[in-house]
């Protein structure tokens, strides 16, 4: 009995892991997903932020692009009279006539959409309204890489294109005005930027608008009639556009604005003696 109980006693403890065993790994495929998704997201930012709108185009035409397909479209005279999906050079949604290499004209595709060119007038004479403002934007404010403008030239100059055409703005730097104060004899600066002007509206044959804007002045020294001034600034430059070859039809209108639409915060800065000659896109007065 006494070495029964002078034995050790041993105590077994035994560890018990609570748990559900094993999940599966279906949760890893959706965060894969999710952190994929985020990526291009900001790739898709990134891309937006570091491209130009010239580049963003490119990248767009590269996920619709226009499938060229073989250049006979095999139309004809028949009973469904030449219809066929093909257009001379892409796939096109209804194309007109077959495109031999030398094409009658009632056998020629019309393009991709089956009508003529010839019949719109914007492209009847080869240069679309924005093609056309887009090339001479670009020439005077030296885009182009070449100009016809020198630098002193360029200081007179801003340019947008708006619904009404493209608005060449003509205006008085410090030290540098545009017609003589008070007058309005026409400065050497002003007929050297009208003569380019004119040699550049001579590619178009859109109409042109001529508009006169004034600074305001204080009511003492507001003599000479605003509007008047303004109409006769604005006349005087319609005489050197057509002395230097514009046809006298080609002019649409000539307005004076007086001192009423000021484009500078303090409606008596100079900036504002302006004249704005517009070309004017088609069908339009």
């Amino acid at each position: 009995m006494s070495a029964q109980s002078n034995a050790p006693v041993i105590i077994k403890r035994k560890k018990i892991v609570a748990g559900g065993g094993h999940h599966g790994g279906a949760w890893k495929v959706a965060y894969a997903d999710f952190v994929t998704a985020m990526m291009a997201f900001f790739m898709l930012m990134w891309l937006l932020n570091a491209t130009t709108e010239k580049q963003r185009k490119g990248i767009a035409d590269y996920f619709n692009p226009t499938i060229p397909v073989n250049r006979i479209s095999g139309g004809g005279e028949g009973s469904f009279g030449g219809t066929n999906i093909f257009s001379e050079q892409v796939l096109a949604q209804n194309g007109t006539g077959a495109s031999l290499n030398k094409p009658t004209e009632e056998n020629q595709a019309r393009g991709a959409m089956g009508v003529d060119a010839s019949s719109d007038p914007e492209t009847a004479a080869g240069e679309t309204d924005a093609a056309m403002m887009e090339r001479i934007d670009a020439v005077l404010t030296g885009k182009a890489g070449e100009s016809m403008v020198s630098r002193d030239m360029q200081r007179h100059i801003v340019t947008r294109v708006t619904d009404e055409g493209l608005i060449v703005e003509l205006f008085d730097v410090p030290g540098v005005p545009l017609f003589t104060d008070p007058g309005d004899a026409p400065e050497p600066m002003l007929g050297a930027v009208v003569t380019v002007i004119a040699a550049l509206f001579a590619s178009t044959a859109n109409q042109i608008a001529v508009e006169g804007h004034l600074q305001s002045v204080p009511i003492v020294r507001a003599a000479p009639d605003r509007w008047t001034r303004s109409t006769q600034r604005a006349d005087t430059v319609r005489q050197l556009l057509e002395a230097e070859g514009t046809r006298p039809a080609r002019i649409a209108r000539v307005t004076g604005h007086a001192d009423r639409a000021p484009v500078a915060a303090n409606a008596m800065a100079a900036r504002n003696n302006r004249i704005e000659i517009i070309l004017l896109r088609r069908n339009r007065s």
